[in-house]
């Protein structure tokens, strides 16, 4: 028992750890993706919080002296709370997501499998009351014992329904000693039968649910013969059980189908999500690196100015220097003596 008390410690702290960094990263409430607008979130914080409470309590009834394990803290039974305990497992349901369309479309069919008990409903009340216009009171002959004019014990170790001698039906042998009479209780201590509505109810169900509907319609062959009970026993079986209930795993079926395709499409809208926000980024990311290229030209012709130019000489002064120095060829043909004149 310690064991399985430090066990469960544990576990809550996890739970409450978990639930603690979820609130941090996707805020508590008012946040449109908040942690409480979850479902599933809300049942692991009712969870927790409920977990939180019963070890509260249990330290509280430690410290004034009681029992540690569903005793009683300022007159409130811990034990009642710590039968919340069975919603953990559920806790799965939320880490998986197959678990979650699964469970999801059990809650969606809700309202179209209610319309499909109302029909069974209508199916049981009809052939209960054709029940009851043909098969009342046939539950209750068997065969007793009779001698001397007096009515014995029934005959029979397993008792059946029997019809007379001279109706339909399974008769009483040897007929000297036995007789087909009424005083029996019927079958199943007499809860099979059709001698009032609510039995002829139950007696249907239980044809429907095909447990045992074959024992009933042998039950009732021996009473009155074979050309009614097989009519409508196998009517029944065929309609209200193969088409009637049928119709349960077509609609589960269906939603099913729905939850699936909407958890896919889900799935492929996330995935867009992301694609769409990683392009976004990426062209975030390019136009920066396109601003920032603009800037550098800018800070190269900075740059630029600030190096030393190469000074040239106008064109005007070096045409007046050519102008001073005579050419070369008029000088070789003078005598240096001229030209010094």
């Amino acid at each position: 028992m310690f064991l399985q008390e430090q066990v469960e410690y544990l576990f809550l702290i996890i739970f409450t750890v978990e639930a603690f960094l979820k609130v941090i990263a996707y805020g508590l409430l008012c946040h449109p993706n908040a942690y409480l607008r979850n479902g599933w979130n809300l049942l692991d914080f009712i969870i927790v919080v409920v977990g939180l409470f019963s070890a509260i309590l249990e330290q509280a009834t430690k410290g004034d002296g009681g029992t540690p394990i569903g005793g009683k803290a300022a007159d409130f039974d811990v034990k009642a709370l710590r039968a919340f305990r069975v919603l953990r497992p559920l806790r799965l349901v939320s880490g998986v997501p197959s678990l979650q369309v699964v469970l999801n479309s059990i809650i969606k069919a809700m309202v179209p499998l209610l319309h499909i008990a109302l029909l069974v409903l209508f199916v049981i009340i009809i052939y209960a009351i054709i029940g009851l216009e043909l098969f009342m009171g046939k539950m209750h002959r068997a065969c007793f014992i009779f001698r001397n004019g007096h009515r014995g014990p029934i005959a029979e170790e397993k008792p059946a329904p029997c019809a007379p001698n001279n109706a339909h039906g399974r008769h009483c042998t040897p007929p000297n000693i036995t007789q087909c009479m009424m005083g029996w209780e019927g079958p199943n201590d007499g809860i099979t039968n059709f001698d009032n509505f609510a039995f002829a109810m139950l007696t249907v169900f239980q044809c429907i649910t095909m447990e045992g509907w074959t024992d009933v319609l042998y039950w009732m062959q021996d009473a009155m013969g074979y050309e009614l009970p097989w009519v409508y026993f196998v009517s029944l079986v065929i309609f209200g059980s193969f088409f009637v209930l049928n119709l349960v795993l077509g609609v589960l079926s269906g939603e099913f189908s729905k939850e699936r395709e909407k958890a896919k499409a889900r799935g492929d809208f996330q995935k867009l999500r992301e694609k769409q926000q990683l392009e976004e980024d990426l062209k975030g990311y390019l136009d920066w690196i396109t601003q920032a290229e603009d800037i550098d030209p800018e800070n190269d012709e900075g740059l630029d100015d600030a190096k030393p130019r190469n000074l040239s000489i106008p064109a005007s002064e070096s045409e007046s220097v050519n102008t001073d120095i005579p050419p070369t060829g008029d000088l070789e043909g003078e005598p240096c003596c001229t030209h010094l004149v």
